[in-house]
């Protein structure tokens, strides 16, 4: 197994990404790549000797000031300026997971040879991504269309000695940062500010952060539902194959398989039923949780291809001998791929809240709010209003933000896509989904107590066996939210094999 991740602009998946990101893998340029950087880079120094007229963002203004010509001697300042100018990001800071992403996928954006930029500033991408430094970026102020113009600019801002950094575990200006390891100050040549701040990294980088955490919520969708079918004492009839055959859709196919082979050799599934059928939450999970999936599906198609795209602005084509100005930058496909995709996991959590709601009310030989002594005992009454709380808020989240726009620039940038507004909101209900399904969890175990002594699944009961021991049985109330703390925690710290997650 390798731990070096070669840079070679061969396309990246989500695999690949996660065995980056979960094995700690360091990063290095191919000689290719090495190749394609400085023959781009040298191309556009001839062409600005050359060539007199406006070549946009590289020797005129931007934006709205498109048409002002910029002097040869001022055209590294331009560039300095143009990166000072845009770090006007807000809000709270970015998670550094999520940095790390951007980090990745712009040297990435970097390494196909049509952006123009130097091989030392791409190298010392690169050893921001090995040493983990990590700048800091803010999650308020782009608007998606020219590029993620605040975040990408305070990503760039300590190549050049500015902005903050999270090193050595500890926040750092920028020109500190550079002197603990010993490195110079990046010189930006014409268009390398353009090229850092032009591209959409940040709203990719929160897709890929939500599709890989997205993957893993569905799986234990799947899983926990599983639970709460046996806890409730459901049936299995709605899992056959044939069911799934006639209307074959991949994700409902997918779905049903799983839950079948959860059940696998379980005592309570084959326990004869006094029901012939169960209520939605549970007769329809491979239609619901299917629908989820192929909706990740569609999503991972998207942001795969943008990670694996020049997104930046103008773009070079040796070949070609051609500098075309465009709007590559523009994120309305993340837009509405990251709308989808908040829509579709929202639901996950939906139907994950119902399902906790039959648990504890009483049912089929089930005690109400699962505690021996209800009444004296308010037992998991309150979780369900939380998790009902969450899903409240995940329906005002999930308002889409790619039917939005406002003009910008002067009305030179007139149509914008707001894809990282909906990064940002997506990522709160990717986060409510995983709260939603740990408060299942803890009702769906304590449920399958009362089903004693008849048994889940193998599968199934080691891994009630293991959240035993860090989530008790619970007898008499308690301080309930030290349980739903501890039951996210296990969601989080269960490791799933990218096998699992991407079949």
């Amino acid at each position: 197994m390798s731990f070096v991740h070669e840079i070679d602009s061969t396309p990246l998946d989500l695999k690949d990404v996660h065995a980056i990101l979960y094995q700690n893998k360091k990063l290095s340029l191919s000689h290719s790549v090495i190749q394609k950087i400085e023959k781009c880079r040298s191309y556009l120094d001839r062409k600005i000797d050359k060539v007199s007229k406006p070549l946009y963002g590289i020797n005129t203004g931007f934006g709205a000031l498109h048409n002002i010509k910029i002097k040869g001697e001022n055209l590294q300042k331009l560039q300095e300026n143009l990166v000072m100018s845009h770090a006007c990001g807000t809000g709270e800071e970015v998670p550094s997971t999520i940095v790390k992403l951007m980090l990745l996928f712009k040297i990435q954006s970097l390494s196909f040879g049509h952006s123009g930029v130097q091989l030392a500033t791409v190298s010392r991408l690169v050893d921001f991504y090995n040493n983990d430094v990590f700048p800091i970026v803010y999650t308020q102020g782009s608007l998606g269309a020219s590029g993620d113009l605040a975040p990408l600019a305070h990503l760039a801002l300590p190549l050049i000695g500015l902005g903050e950094v999270y090193a050595h575990g500890k926040r750092m200006s920028g020109d500190q940062a550079l002197k603990e390891y010993g490195w110079q100050s990046i010189s930006l040549q014409s268009k390398e500010g353009l090229a850092l701040l032009n591209g959409t990294q940040f709203m990719s980088a929160y897709g890929v952060h939500m599709l890989l955490k997205a993957y893993k919520l569905s799986y234990l969708a799947d899983l926990i539902g599983t639970l709460s079918l046996e806890a409730y004492d459901g049936n299995d009839s709605p899992f056959d194959a044939l069911i799934h055959l006639v209307r074959p859709h991949n994700g409902q196919i997918k779905t049903a398989e799983r839950i079948r082979d959860f059940l696998k050799d379980s005592e309570l599934i084959v326990k004869p039923k006094a029901h012939v059928q169960d209520p939605y939450s549970f007769r329809c999970m491979p239609q619901v949780h299917g629908a989820t999936k192929d909706t990740l599906a569609y999503v991972a198609k998207v942001i795969l291809t943008e990670i694996n795209s020049v997104t930046d602005n103008p773009n070079i084509f040796i070949e070609d001998d051609k500098i075309l100005s465009g709007g590559n930058f523009h994120g309305q496909p993340l837009a509405l791929a990251l709308d989808f995709l908040g829509i579709a996991v929202a639901e996950l959590g939906s139907i994950s809240e119902r399902r906790t709601y039959q648990l504890i009310s009483g049912l089929r030989g089930l005690p109400p709010f699962l505690v021996k002594n209800p009444g004296l005992n308010s037992g998991f009454m309150i979780p369900q209003y939380t998790a009902a709380s969450i899903i409240s808020q995940n329906k005002q989240l999930a308002t889409p933000a790619s039917v939005d726009s406002i003009v910008s620039s002067n009305g030179q940038e007139d149509h914008v896509s707001m894809g990282a507004n909906a990064a940002t909101k997506t990522k709160r209900i990717i986060d409510n989904v995983e709260t939603i399904l740990a408060i299942e969890l803890m009702n769906a175990s304590q449920a399958l107590y009362f089903r004693n002594p008849l048994k889940t699944s193998p599968f199934l009961q080691s891994l009630i066996d293991i959240y035993r021991k860090e989530i008790p049985f619970i007898e008499d109330d308690k301080v309930m939210h030290d349980d739903i703390e501890k039951s996210i925690l296990f969601i989080q710290n269960l490791f799933i094999e990218s096998e699992e997650l991407f079949a």
